[in-house]
């Protein structure tokens, strides 16, 4: 992708209104709400209820594993979400069918190549891909196999201050996703390291 693309940020996992706003106001991109089965789970109302504090420019995405996809669409025109973040085996004719743009996960493990993760892309037409060894699981894998894939692509799992910064230096993607890097515990954000992780990443 073009070095001269500013690398965009997500937080995932926000779960109350201070956080929401907290991560905005520090400048993140994009905030991630979690719908799947997760310690850091919200529920469309709470999420509606935070979504109407935000300020205008912050991108709204929720976070779906093998939902039922009439529940996706009604969850997305409930809340006002900008965009669907799909963790599962949710298959190309599945994402065609979302109501909004679509970012879709592929799951990194641990015998992946660039070639394998090619073959998975393949047949979706979506937004974005979003490359996670561990749906939450704050792991990292090999970036080196995502070298060259002239997709979008935006980066998780067990990014921090500390490692950002070399990712993004080592692949230069449309944007970077961290939750746990940024947390005091499970669902709450830390706002130093929210901070040092913004930081890094802006003047990578």
């Amino acid at each position: 992708m073009d070095r001269n693309l500013r690398t965009k940020i997500k937080i995932c996992g926000i779960t109350n209104k201070k956080d929401a706003i907290m991560v905005s106001n520090l400048g993140a991109d994009a905030i991630g709400f979690v719908f799947a089965e997760s310690k850091r789970k919200i529920t469309p109302e709470r999420a509606r209820e935070i979504i109407r504090t935000l300020p205008p420019f912050i991108t709204t995405v929720g976070i779906f594993t093998d939902a039922e996809l009439a529940d996706v669409n009604k969850i997305t025109e409930y809340t006002s979400l900008d965009a669907v973040q799909l963790h599962g085996d949710e298959n190309p004719e599945y994402c065609d069918k979302i109501n909004r743009k679509v970012i879709k996960g592929i799951l990194v493990t641990k015998n992946d190549t660039k070639e394998s993760l090619l073959i998975k892309m393949q047949n979706y037409s979506v937004s974005a891909f979003i490359l996670d060894p561990g749906r939450g699981s704050g792991e990292t894998f090999n970036w080196d196999i995502a070298r060259g894939i002239e997709k979008p692509l935006i980066i998780a799992g067990g990014l921090n201050h500390k490692n950002v910064k070399q990712v993004i230096r080592d692949l230069n993607p449309y944007g970077v996703d961290v939750s746990s890097g940024v947390e005091k515990k499970y669902g709450e954000k830390d706002e130093e390291k929210v901070k040092k992780f913004i930081e890094e990443v802006r003047y990578c």
